[in-house]
């Protein structure tokens, strides 16, 4: 898994067995591998609205499938794994375009998705089986595509008593509701908006730095309350779910604000603010679009936003507002790591796609009807 924060690789290698309800995740070990600058700045570009070429886009299409098979390979000598013991790879690949509403194109509405990192070259390196390309099966079934992790927290978080909420924070925020004791037709879920890609995007554009550690740089700072609001603002969250974005639409609307600000305002102010806006944004899609329905006992997070306390502490208070008791936690807690959790989540989609089991959710993306994922590259 390479997720819209750019800012590496994340791999887990897993022994799954079972379907459903009864899948077992047996002896799952996680590694993170940066992007070198290099690359992270033509996946950047290719990913932005800035244009690409076609041939450099085919080019950066294969050579992230090498960078995908060092990676495996890196995680299989660390475990002392043989490849032979290496069953199949399911891999997400690096959006490029996540376009969920239908535009016309030649005389038709169409909506699609692209990822690269060339599964069937990723197979061929690596001599293993590896099932890739997601989310377009569910678009063809009028879906957007996105998100997919809520099958997996339907697996493994699924609680007979309490209503659960799993919060992945990566550089998009998506959150799954699962209803006590729910059936898989009763689970839903939606992008909430920004995750750290906002706050990643201005620490390095204000500051030179990946990313605020720890949320320490938010922490020393004050939020503006009158950008905070003029973000808000924005057409997405008032949108009703089913609904998915990506890099593209939260980089155009977002940075734009926010440099406007820019002349009157610290960089930690700045950062203060993106940290407060992806906080927000969670909590109002809850107040919104949830608690009209459900209220949530317990929220399990995930993602590299887990690790930001500022972050936490914000999404914490404004829980709080609810006039209800939840619990908040980090996945860790039921023993799926906060970083690869996302990785794992892929490994089990192929591991069900491999055995026919449709994995989207139609509750969830809007399709017409559950659709079996990805595309199987045989070496």
């Amino acid at each position: 898994m390479s997720g819209t924060s750019l800012d590496g690789i994340d791999v887990a290698i897993a022994d799954l067995q079972g379907h459903g309800k009864d899948l077992a995740i047996l002896n799952c070990d996680g590694a993170t591998y940066p992007f070198s600058r290099e690359l992270r700045d033509a996946l950047k570009q290719a990913a932005s609205q800035d244009q690409i070429s076609v041939s450099d886009l085919s080019q950066l299409n294969v050579r992230l499938a090498y960078e995908y098979a060092d990676a495996v390979q890196k995680t299989q000598e660390v475990r002392g794994m043989e490849s032979h013991e290496l069953d199949l790879v399911g891999s997400h690949g690096q959006t490029i375009r996540h376009i969920p509403d239908p535009s016309l194109i030649a005389g038709k509405y169409i909506r699609s998705t692209l990822q690269i990192g060339d599964p069937s070259t990723l197979a061929q390196l690596l001599d293993i089986p590896v099932i890739g390309d997601f989310r377009m099966a569910d678009m063809a079934r009028g879906g957007q595509g996105a998100p997919l992790v809520p099958y997996f927290d339907y697996v493994v978080f699924i609680d007979t008593r309490e209503t659960r909420g799993c919060l992945n924070i990566g550089g998009v925020a998506n959150l799954t509701m699962l209803p006590a004791n729910a059936e898989i037709e009763d689970v839903y879920g939606f992008d909430t908006g920004p995750g750290n890609l906002v706050i990643d995007s201005l620490c390095r554009h204000y500051l030179d730095l990946p990313y605020d550690e720890g949320g320490k740089i938010a922490q020393s700072g004050k939020v503006n309350e009158s950008l905070l609001s003029e973000c808000m603002d924005d057409q997405y969250f008032q949108e009703r779910p089913p609904k998915s974005t990506g890099r593209e639409y939260l980089t155009h609307v977002f940075l734009d604000i926010f440099h406007r600000y820019s002349s009157h305002l610290s960089s930690a102010d700045i950062i203060a603010t993106a940290t407060a806006l992806t906080a927000k944004s969670i909590w109002h899609a809850y107040q919104t679009f949830i608690m009209p329905n459900h209220r949530l006992n317990r929220l399990i997070l995930s993602g590299g936003g887990a690790h930001n306390e500022e972050l936490i502490l914000l999404l914490t208070d404004y829980l709080g507002q609810s006039n209800h008791r939840i619990i908040v936690e980090t996945s860790d807690m039921h023993g799926i790591g906060i970083d690869s959790k996302e990785a794992l989540c892929f490994a089990v989609l192929a591991h069900e796609t491999a055995n026919g089991i449709p994995t989207s959710i139609p509750s969830v993306t809007g399709a017409d009807g559950p659709a079996v994922l990805g595309k199987l590259c045989i070496p």
